[in-house]
């Protein structure tokens, strides 16, 4: 860093893994096998990435800050990695993950910011199906989120969403003192395995989504108020058809409930067709 006149950017919230043993642990939880493609996003000064290239991956490493570019192909010497410049919130992912040969399976594993981590996960999930497993390092405090059940205080709206999409499990924690500079919390890498095909069925993803986040969005409320902005005066007809009762409120809803929320709010007619995916 000193040599390449590199000062970590705040806003990006910048921690660079610098520690070896730790970038081979994180390969060999993610699986990664010779001829594997993954995504790496966030590779800062390349620790992970040549973890990666070195177990044999074909290695596509997506990196924001074009500042570190000089020090990580210094980092990645002759390793064959395709340093891509872009935003993980922005980038079109059909085109990041496009495969000459044809349609080819993906994995993330990935350093994420923290303050963006979430978001990254969901859009991955929703928006790029090529990839169908994942093992991101965020804060201890997200990915417990990411992996919580009903009734526990970190269940929310990214727990939901992503019990949707894929089955997520923490499988390890990661000390402050392999970052440069250490953050003040603790890390932890969390696996998602994509589902073949989500475990419910919804008419509508984008209206499931809006009713999840509408019972969220007032955690102290019982769903008979908080779904209000979502559901109008229909409220209590959806809860009814739904089986929830009106006094419920939205930690202590399953996955299948909230399915079967987004069903009753379709009404018959929409219903009827249920299954629709987001594309």
């Amino acid at each position: 860093m000193a040599r390449h006149g590199i000062a970590r950017r705040r806003t990006l919230g910048q921690h660079f893994l610098a520690d070896p043993n730790t970038a081979r642990r994180i390969v060999r939880l993610a699986g990664v096998r010779a001829g594997d493609r993954v995504l790496e996003i966030g590779p800062g000064l390349g620790s992970l990435t040549v973890a990666l290239a070195d177990a044999g991956a074909r290695v596509v490493a997506l990196e924001v800050d074009e500042h570190l570019l000089p020090a990580l192909r210094e980092v990645l010497g002759d390793r064959r990695v395709d340093v891509v410049v872009g935003d993980a919130l922005t980038v079109d992912l059909d085109r990041l993950l496009a495969v000459p040969a044809g349609p080819a399976s993906w994995k993330v594993v990935s350093n994420l910011p923290y303050h963006i981590a979430t978001r990254v996960v969901l859009r991955l999930l929703e928006e790029a199906p090529a990839v169908t497993g994942m093992l991101v390092m965020t804060q201890r405090e997200v990915a417990d989120r990411l992996c919580a059940r009903p009734g526990r205080r970190t269940y929310g709206v990214p727990s939901v969403l992503v019990a949707y999409h894929a089955r997520a499990r923490m499988v390890a924690t990661v000390p402050p003192s392999v970052f440069l500079p250490p953050p003040r919390v603790d890390s932890a890498l969390v696996s998602l395995e994509r589902h073949p095909r989500p475990p419910v069925e919804v008419p509508d993803y984008r209206r499931f989504v809006r009713i999840v986040r509408a019972g969220f969005a007032q955690r102290r409320k019982m769903l008979r108020a908080a779904l209000r902005s979502e559901l109008g005066a229909r409220t209590p007809v959806v809860l009814a058809a739904a089986g929830v009762p009106g006094s419920a409120r939205a930690e202590t809803l399953d996955l299948a409930r909230w399915a079967a929320l987004a069903r009753a709010a379709a009404g018959p007619a929409e219903g009827a067709d249920a299954g629709e995916r987001p594309g």
